[in-house]
């Protein structure tokens, strides 16, 4: 299945295609939209077919709340968990027992890919709960044969003395947070060396927090990717060639459009992702925006499997636009993190002074680098306003600030802190 290409794939594809949104007329939004786009199930023939259809948004499935989109009785559904809602009232997602299977299923694919068997220890540091990250990969893992330790997030030394004691061999958690145990075991004076994989995701991290996190924690570090409303993490992750991620062709169709025109995109071209899930049950989704760019690769993976896209280069909606400039917080973190001065941590402050938006980021100086004053390092303020400039084409003021004095993050990270009355 992970390899299946040409009219095979096609096949599959437009069957389960037909078959979902059958699924989704038993939901009245997509009933009436599909009613006034004058399309049916027999106008599906094929999965290019698809663009008949309107995109599904965010804005949509919150209307919603709370139960406004199951294609299923509410006693068929097992499992609910919901987004964040910090942008809106929650996203409600329901699970009937063939949902969890099928998703438990695919974050097995993942970590099996990757070369994790029932031999190794894995510690789950992301929350549980509402949130689908933790139990999202608990049940795969378990479905593997892994012994499972569900640490979830916090009480970091402790997480730490787990990961020593029991010989945990695989982490799953948030880069941000990995980048947290690395710097409380440092401290501690362990060097976690039974760890040898790092599976992070959950917000956007560059190749150079890769290197990083690989040389810190002594892993081979993965990215995986996931929302939601796709079941959750795990919809499409690296292999260990570890260019692109592969999204498992059998269970979504993916498409790439331009945020504005809504126009599909050929390979090689960045763009907004749209993924049509093709074995969801509970709640099915036509098309739905899910706002992170990224573009499809348009060459065959050594490893043989299907359908790749780039890593996830920034969110369309947490996209910063300051003097008419669009900025993304993963360039910031990129050039950052590239810099041998920088250490761990960063935050972005946006204000608007004299009618003009202004962007200050605090920067945390790596302990190498620092020798105890803040003092006379106007040359490294001057070589990181540069590198941002090259990049941003924005000019904007550095704060170097001491190691260890930003906020830390167990969950998710927030860099950015819009004060013209926005946040991200």
């Amino acid at each position: 299945m992970e390899t299946l290409k040409g009219a095979d794939l096609e096949a599959l594809q437009l069957k389960r295609l037909r078959r979902t949104v059958r699924q989704a007329e038993k939901v009245p939004f997509y009933a009436q939209r599909l009613k006034e786009a004058g399309v049916s199930v027999d106008d599906i023939k094929s999965p290019g077919d698809l663009t008949k259809i309107p995109f599904t948004y965010k804005k949509d499935l919150q209307s919603g709340y709370p139960f406004g989109f199951l294609a299923v009785p509410l006693k068929q559904v097992v499992r609910i968990h919901t987004t964040s809602g910090t942008t809106g009232k929650p996203t409600v997602v329901g699970y009937t027992r063939q949902d969890l299977d099928n998703w438990s299923e695919l974050i097995a694919r993942n970590l099996t890919m990757v070369g994790l068997t029932d031999e190794d220890i894995f510690q789950n540091a992301v929350n549980y709960g509402l949130f689908t990250g933790g139990l999202g990969f608990h049940y795969g893992a378990e479905k593997v044969g892994m012994t499972v330790v569900p640490s979830a997030t916090g009480n970091t030394k402790r997480q730490i003395e787990m990961i020593d004691d029991f010989g945990v061999t695989a982490l799953h958690c948030t880069p941000s947070y990995a980048m947290h145990i690395a710097e409380v075991a440092e401290e501690m004076g362990t060097t976690l060396n039974s760890l040898k994989t790092g599976i992070f995701g959950a917000e956007p991290w560059s190749d150079n927090m890769r290197k990083i996190l690989e040389e810190k924690l002594g892993v081979t570090a993965y990215d995986s990717y996931g929302m939601s409303e796709l079941y959750g993490p795990g919809a499409a992750f690296e292999c260990p060639e570890r260019n692109g991620l592969h999204f498992w062709h059998d269970s979504y169709y993916v498409e790439i459009i331009d945020s504005e025109s809504g126009e599909r995109l050929e390979a090689g071209e960045r763009g907004e992702l749209v993924v049509t899930p093709l074995n969801k049950e509970a709640m099915p989704l036509l098309r739905y925006r899910t706002g992170d760019l990224t573009m499809l690769m348009d060459d065959d993976c050594p490893c043989g499997r299907g359908q790749r896209i780039a890593r996830i280069m920034g969110r369309s909606d947490d996209m910063m636009v300051i003097r008419g400039i669009n900025v993304f917080p993963s360039q910031i973190e990129h050039v950052l993190s590239s810099l041998p001065e920088v250490g761990d941590q960063f935050m972005v402050y946006i204000d608007r002074i004299n009618h003009l938006d202004e962007m200050t980021i605090e920067v945390e100086m790596n302990r190498e680098f620092f020798s105890g004053e803040l003092q006379d390092l106007s040359r490294v303020q001057k070589k990181m306003m540069a590198a941002l400039k090259d990049v941003l084409n924005l000019r904007t003021k550095v704060i170097l600030v001491e190691p260890g004095s930003l906020p830390r993050f167990e969950g998710k990270a927030k860099h950015v802190v819009d004060r013209r009355g926005q946040a991200f």
